[in-house]
């Protein structure tokens, strides 16, 4: 029954097999990706066959099984991204490479079984040797189906997965088979029977992967590499132990005894040598890193975590920074200190760390002058008599650093030749020493992190002058205004001495000093620091022209004659404030630019669909040059004393309005100053006239 079952299962995945050939050849277009696999199931068919009819220990058996795992594993080594670095790609190559040699040494021990049909003895620890190498072949063949599916990206992940499975029940099948043979000393016959049903299958689950196509990739990782590494070097080990069992108990006699002795002194001698010994450690831990892995850090990551953990989060920066070089160390506690003047360094950031107190903060300038010229990384363990030595150059550790003895690196931050801090990290867990590769790290890492921090304190320092700006501004402007008040105090100032009993004067005087009192008030709330900033933005709606302009040239006449004509009607678009603020500028600098009876014009009118204001003198005028380039710059003017701003500040709020200011000037011709509006729809002209 184990017979029939044995034969007819195997011809049955034979012509699965056979069957999943012809398919992809008939849809093959060339994917080099696709060859090993349609090869892969050619063999499967072969060896079915020769499972089938020739039995599993017959020569040729016995080689279309080590074929068929060898083209299994050249489908999943084609899968590896040929672009990925090779430090990646190398130490899983070695994987590969051990399993294809123990399949080498399955071929060889092929070959060797029916040399030796006639010595029991030997045969049999030939078919047990053989168990150890199916078992090896399976278990290192398991690891990289491990690697292969759970480094292949997302988009590859979903059309590798059914071929992925077929394999891994294929070999743990295998594993299985193999074990139970090694262990009952038996052929298990039963199992081998068996497989042949369980390859058959298989042929529906890689038929389901076959139904999608897409470009494969697989991005191997250094986490990738060690479990795979680790995993062989385990099976390995095992594999190891059962050759030498096996071995001593096939020569018998007081053989065991002695094996076990000598395995237990080896590995107590390299356990007394290497153990205690940090160099023989240090030298171990070196040739690791040097030789199975270019790098011990996986920079890619290591760079995507530090960006990530600086850039993102709702810490302070100085948190960020913190944590992010504890990271990369594996530290559990870091602390950054700032340069606040050219010789000292402050505690600003701690990261589960307690700030030192009553430290002293003197002694830092040599450390500092030290690390601008080095760069170096400090290395607290490594520091002797207080003083650190860095490439012929010494200098004196400040005595902060007595009082942190749980410190382990420091990592100065360096932006355009300046130090601009440090970071201090703690020991990490496993506590262990420096070396190239963490000094080489920890010096990019803090470049990095000091240019995130000197542009953070480039923001503020620009936001602080910005506010400096601002308050400027606004005291040009207030200045500005205080002077054309002056203007107008001192008029009234004379003219009292002349008019003092006159009741109309007295009356316009009161009247001129509560309006001064009221925009003095005014201009007091404009410069406190909390007010809104005379450039935010305005509000324009319908405003009567003659109840904007009116006051202004009412207001104005007691310092100049000033004559003020046109429709009353007119309602354009424009904030009052504003349009009588920049109204005032331009009427004072011409008042200021004109002869003492020289009046000075203020007309009003609708042309062209805008509401049109003029200003106009009969003063010495200006220049097309001085038009063009100077006259709307702040702090230039052409008067002795003049701050310059009114016409820039008289065109900054008409343009906020949605208006436009233009000037028509000529040399000993006087000037005119145009602002042009929007005018208020017909609607509104009719119903909503505002003061």
């Amino acid at each position: 029954m184990i017979g029939l079952i044995a034969l007819w299962s195997h011809l049955l995945a034979a012509c699965l097999f056979a069957g999943l050939v012809l398919w992809q050849l008939r849809q093959w277009r060339g994917d080099e990706q696709t060859r090993p696999l349609i090869t892969a199931f050619a063999v499967m068919a072969v060896w079915s066959i020769f499972m089938a009819l020739l039995g599993p220990y017959h020569f040729l058996s016995l080689m279309a099984d080590s074929a068929r795992d060898l083209a299994f594993l050249a489908f999943m080594y084609g899968l590896m991204n040929g672009e990925e670095d090779g430090y990646r790609q190398g130490p899983v190559k070695i994987v590969y490479g051990t399993v294809a040699a123990v399949i080498a040494l399955q071929i060889v021990l092929a070959g060797l079984l029916p040399r030796f049909e006639d010595v029991p003895a030997l045969v049999k620890a030939l078919v047990s040797t053989r168990d150890m190498i199916g078992l090896t072949i399976a278990a290192g063949a398991l690891v990289l189906v491990h690697n292969v599916y759970g480094q292949a990206t997302a988009e590859s992940r979903g059309v590798i997965r059914p071929p992925m499975i077929a394999l891994a029940l294929m070999w743990v099948y295998d594993l299985h088979l193999y074990t139970v043979s090694y262990l009952t000393r038996d052929s298990a016959e039963s199992l081998l029977a068996v497989r042949g049903v369980v390859v058959a299958l298989l042929v529906p689950i890689f038929a389901m992967g076959l139904k999608r196509t897409t470009r494969l990739k697989v991005q191997l990782s250094r986490a990738a590499t060690f479990q795979s590494l680790s995993l062989v070097v385990l099976v390995g080990y095992l594999i190891l132990m059962m050759s030498v069992s096996r071995a001593v108990e096939f020569a018998g006699g007081g053989w065991l005894e002695f094996a076990e002795l000598s395995l237990l002194a080896v590995m107590s001698l390299a356990a007394l040598v290497l153990l205690p010994s940090a160099r023989a450690r240090g030298w171990l831990n070196v040739m690791v890193q040097k030789h199975l892995f270019q790098h011990r850090y996986d920079y890619r990551e290591e760079w995507l975590r530090f960006t990530a953990t600086v850039s993102g989060g709702e810490a302070p920066l100085e948190q960020r920074v913190i944590k992010a070089m504890a990271d990369i160390g594996g530290a559990p506690a870091g602390m950054l200190l700032l340069r606040e003047t050219d010789d000292h360094l402050s505690p600003v950031g701690f990261w589960n760390w307690t700030p030192p107190a009553d430290a002293p903060e003197e002694g830092w300038s040599g450390l500092i002058s030290l690390l601008e010229r080095t760069a170096h990384i400090i290395e607290f363990t490594g520091i002797s008599g207080g003083e650190l030595q860095a490439r012929g150059d010494r200098a004196r550790m400040p005595d902060l650093f007595d009082y942190m003895p749980e410190a382990w690196a420091g990592i100065p931050l360096i932006h355009n030749g300046r130090l601009v801090g440090l970071v201090v990290i703690g020991h990490p867990p496993a506590r262990r020493a420096l070396d190239w590769e963490d000094f080489d790290l920890f010096r990019a890492a803090g470049r990095q992190a000091a240019s995130y921090i000197a542009e953070a304190q480039t923001m503020d320092a620009l936001a602080q002058a910005q506010r400096f700006d601002e308050f400027n501004r606004r005291f040009a402007f207030i200045m500005h205004d205080i002077k054309n008040l002056v203007s107008q105090l001192s008029l009234v100032a004379r003219n009292a001495e002349r008019h003092a009993d006159n009741p109309a004067f007295r009356a316009d005087m009161a009247l001129t000093l509560q309006s001064s009192v009221k925009k003095m008030n005014d201009m007091l709330a404009r410069i406190a620091p909390g007010a809104k900033s005379d450039r935010g933005a305005l509000s324009p709606r319908p405003v009567n022209l003659q109840q904007v302009l009116a006051p202004v040239a009412e207001a104005k006449k007691r310092l100049h004659p000033v004559a003020l004509s046109g429709d009353a009607r007119i309602v354009a678009l424009a904030d009052p404030v504003a349009l009588d603020q920049a109204v005032t500028h331009l009427v004072q600098n011409a008042i200021d630019a004109s002869p003492r009876e020289a009046p000075v014009h203020i007309d009003f009118a609708c042309r062209d669909g805008q509401a049109m204001i003029e200003v106009r003198d009969q003063g010495c005028g200006m220049s097309a040059e001085f038009v063009r380039a100077r006259l709307f710059q702040p702090f230039v003017s052409t008067k002795e004393g003049g701050f310059g701003i009114g016409a820039h500040e008289a065109r900054a709020l008409v343009e906020q309005m949605g208006g436009r200011v233009e000037v028509d000037s000529r040399p000993g011709a006087g000037t005119r100053f145009t602002i042009r509006l929007r005018l208020a729809d017909a609607a509104t002209n009719t119903q909503r006239i505002s003061a």
